[in-house]
This record gives structure tokens, C-alpha cells and sequence, in this order.
């Protein structure tokens, strides 16, 4: 699917569900969708797993946060190259079901991660692994006016 046209703005992923969440639309790749949430942050879709996105329009959802102008997070050409990039840190997998999975990410290889959760090692499949998120947030706009006060 492309979802390029929609980068910028405000989309629904999923209709419902456990995966389903509101967020800005940051980035599109042929196998990704990098999704920004106003609590949980950034979200990393596989694209494989995406069954719907929802744009609406005539009556444009807002999102209280602000973003910062040199706001970084990680980028890569693919989801694997993603979840590379994420060695060594506090992830979290699967945001909604029985099959989320928050704990380190210690080894990506091509058929499979390996999460240290707690005191047990995880892999997971590759193939199963429908978002991924760490811990990079933005202030939403309350946040930042009672800053500015």
C-alpha cells in the first residue's frame, strides 16, 4: 500500500482492536509506517499487518501535542532495519492483546528478535511482530503551556 499521501496527517490504524490507535502519520515506507501517538509515543507499523487507515477529511482530527521542530526519532529503509536500530533498547511489541511483549531488544536476525523480559529470553517471529514502539514521547499542548506560565 502507499501511504505517502496521508505523511502530516492524522489517521486511524486499524478500525478497532487492540492494535488499533489515533495518531500523525511521520513517515511511510514500502514495508513501515512510522505513526506518532499523543501518549505512547512513536509506533512502528509492519505494513503487512495494517488492515486499515483512516483519514477523514471533511472533519480533520487534532492532536494535542506539539512537535518539536527538530523532533528525531529512528529511521530506516525497512521494519527490520527499524527494529536494528532498536538493539539495546526498552521496547515494546504487540501494543494490545495477549501477545504484547515490553523488554530489551537484544538480537535481530532475519527470522526472528530476541527480547530479555525480566529473566526470561524471548524470540519472537519475525513474521508475528504487527508494531513495535520505544520510549521516545513528545509534551502535549497543556504540557507545555503550563511550562510557559
Amino acid at each position: 500500500m502507499n501511504f505517502h499521501s496521508l505523511v502530516d496527517k492524522v489517521i486511524k490504524v486499524d478500525r478497532g482492536g487492540p492494535e488499533s490507535r489515533t495518531g500523525m502519520l511521520l513517515d511511510a515506507k514500502e514495508d513501515h509506517i512510522t505513526l506518532l501517538h499523543p501518549e505512547e509515543g512513536i509506533i512502528y507499523y509492519n505494513s503487512h499487518h495494517i488492515k486499515s487507515l483512516t483519514y477523514n477529511s471533511k472533519n480533520k482530527v487534532e492532536l494535542d501535542i506539539t512537535v518539536p521542530k527538530h523532533f528525531k526519532y529512528i529511521e530506516a529503509k525497512d521494519f527490520k532495519g527499524i527494529l536494528g536500530k532498536l538493539t539495546l533498547q526498552w521496547v515494546k511489541i504487540n501494543r494490545g492483546g495477549p501477545e504484547t511483549l515490553e523488554g530489551v531488544m537484544d538480537v535481530v536476525t532475519d527470522e526472528f528478535v530476541t527480547i530479555v523480559a525480566n529473566e526470561e529470553i524471548v524470540r519472537v517471529s519475525m513474521f508475528h511482530i504487527r508494531n513495535i514502539s520505544y520510549g521516545v514521547t513528545v509534551e502535549s499542548k497543556k504540557d507545555n503551556e503550563k511550562r510557559t506560565r
